[in-house]
């Protein structure tokens, strides 16, 4: 560290050296006067900081102009006119070190450089010092590494109320007087605070995080959100209208209470915000506590909290759910989930990267799950396989697992559109693809000496044999490159489906398999189904088996701080979430 400051100290001229330089600019017989007039210079320029003006008389450039016009000419025995001459034409010299520099400039340098890197230049020196203290450098430091949007300034001379700031930023549609619970006033506040104290501190739990709660999961993204740092949880719309946006709840809030101090909140239960805590447990992965569970409560007790919380989560009183099996796998996860009171661990969990030759852009959807309503799952490409894993899941298939795997290397060509209302007919078609492929999985599995005998004459082995159904079967990247132009699709008689508002036409369909369980993740099973892609935003699954269709959504919301930092760390991502719930 003591290094790199001294070696930065030489490049900007600071300290000894710089003086030597200056010295050996000047002549030897106005030595002592320069020498004085350079100091007091040199406290002018350490007095401005980030000005805008022209500079002013006494600067750098004007000194070095009057140093340079007072030497003496002759030199190499140049005459008097051409000294005078090339002394008119050469101008201003070029600036011998950063401190030469107008301040303006040295702003728009500063607020180029990481916000870490700033407290190690304010060690240079003074003047550097004093630069770092203008607001636009952190301002803008706020702006490109975390993306804060409002500007503190832009809201002390609009008067934004922190009743109005507090509405704006937690819930838009709180009419309620008890959540309107006053901020701090931020008229003193300013971004080398905001960056301190707020934003770089807890720069770590920024991202998409899965919350530990059994099977159930779920989807925190944690944000800036204006002079905010809050952690909303992501819900599904109501079942069945997969294709709503997304609803979010706050679960807790950082802002800057004080000047120098960052104020962790809990949001969860109707009584506002109050005390709570973050602890970092370790790398990628941290824990929420709330201080004040009491808050959580409601005067009418557990039954208040249940219609409540069923209004918010399903949209509907229990009366309007006549399935009675579904009335206990509703029941069952009230008392599951408000077990924890907001006290939750979360992990990492990131975006699937993007390759050109993927079939559609990965990224998380929300789909129908029966009886269990919505659910959100990730799906990602590799190589020739695409894979969706819920990141919300349910008692029988829980988060965390592989519900979709779907086989790039076989296509299935869908029959006319009589034939595809014929239940009989799909099930041959995608039984054939199906039975083919174990037998391809059997071949791969089989011992050493049996891959070593040679196929027979003619014959390129049963995987690569082209299933029944298809036009044949191309290599994954390679059959979505060629996608037909769409045709029709309708579900097949008898086929269950939440929602009977899908797509009539379809691009592709692919061979695929989907996990089932009992209650409790026992006896799981993988078994097959047919995949449609309807368009860039849209895909379905036919279980078979179960004889019911599941509908697929993109999730639009804009996803900050969540992409993963390469394709290893996202597969281990993927093999980790697995072993949390298996």
């Amino acid at each position: 560290m003591l290094l790199r400051m001294a070696v930065c100290a030489r490049l900007c001229g600071a300290g000894q050296s710089r003086r030597c330089r200056r010295r050996q600019r000047h002549s030897q017989a106005d030595q002592d006067s320069d020498s004085e007039m350079d100091m007091d210079d040199e406290e002018e320029e350490e007095r401005v900081v980030g000005k805008t003006k022209d500079e002013p008389e006494g600067s750098s450039v004007s000194r070095s102009s009057s140093c340079h016009s007072s030497r003496p000419s002759g030199h190499g025995g140049l005459g008097s006119g051409a000294s005078a001459s090339a002394s008119a034409s050469a101008g201003p010299p070029h600036p011998q070190s950063l401190l030469d520099l107008p301040p303006e400039l040295l702003v728009e340098i500063f607020s180029s450089l990481p916000g870490t890197a700033l407290p190690n230049l304010a060690l240079v020196c003074k003047k550097f010092r004093q630069i770092l203290n203008t607001e636009t450098i952190w301002r803008r430091r706020c702006t490109e590494e975390f993306g804060m949007r409002d500007d503190l300034r832009k809201m002390e001379i609009l008067g934004m109320s922190s009743r109005d700031l507090y509405v704006k930023r937690v819930n838009p549609q709180v009419k309620s007087g008890r959540f309107m619970k006053l901020l701090p006033d931020y008229e003193h506040m300013d971004y080398r605070d905001v960056y301190t104290h707020l934003l770089h501190p807890y720069r770590h739990i920024l991202g998409l995080w899965q919350p530990d709660i059994g099977p159930y999961g779920g989807l925190l993204n944690v944000v800036v959100d204006g002079l905010f740092i809050i952690g909303w949880m992501y819900l599904p719309p109501h079942d069945p209208r997969v294709e709503d946006p997304m609803r979010r709840r706050p679960l807790f809030r950082i802002h800057m209470w004080e000047k120098n101090k960052a104020t962790i909140e809990c949001m969860y239960g109707h009584k506002g915000p109050h005390k709570g805590d973050i602890q970092t447990v370790k790398k990628d992965e941290f824990s929420t506590k709330c201080n004040q569970t009491d808050h959580h409560r409601m005067p009418g007790g557990r039954q208040e909290e249940f219609r409540t919380w069923l209004e918010e989560e399903w949209g509907r009183t229990l009366e309007d759910i006549f399935h009675e099996h579904m009335q206990e796998l509703i029941l069952m996860k009230f008392i599951y989930t408000s077990q924890y009171d907001n006290c939750l661990t979360y992990r990492r969990i990131y975006l699937p990267p993007f390759l050109p030759s993927d079939l559609l852009q990965p990224g998380l959807f929300k789909g129908t799950y029966g009886s269990h309503g919505l659910e959100i799952i990730m799906l990602s490409f590799h190589d020739s396989k695409a894979k969706a894993t819920k990141l919300t899941g349910d008692p029988n298939v829980p988060a965390g697992q592989l519900t979709l795997e779907i086989d790039l290397n076989r296509p299935v060509r869908l029959p006319d559109l009589e034939h595809q209302r014929s239940m009989e007919e799909l099930s041959r078609l995608v039984l054939e693809v199906h039975e083919e492929a174990q037998r391809g999985l059997q071949a791969r599995d089989a011992p050493s000496e049996a891959a070593e005998v040679a196929p027979p004459q003619g014959a390129e082995g049963l995987d690569s044999a082209p299933p029944a159904g298809a036009e044949g079967v191309e290599l994954g990247a390679a059959a979505c490159s060629a996608a037909p132009e769409p045709q029709p699709f309708v579900l097949p008689l008898g086929v269950m489906a939440r929602n009977e508002v899908y797509p009539r036409t379809c691009k592709m369909c692919f061979y695929g398999t989907g996990l089932i369980a009992g209650h409790g993740f026992t006896s799981p099973e993988r078994t097959p189904g047919l995949f449609i892609l309807f368009d860039d935003d849209r895909f379905g699954f036919i279980w078979l088996e179960l004889k019911s269709f599941s509908l697929y959504s993109r999730l639009t919301d804009q996803l900050s701080h969540a992409q993963a930092p390469s394709m290893e760390r996202f597969e281990a991502m993927l093999r980790n979430m697995q072993s949390w719930t298996s």
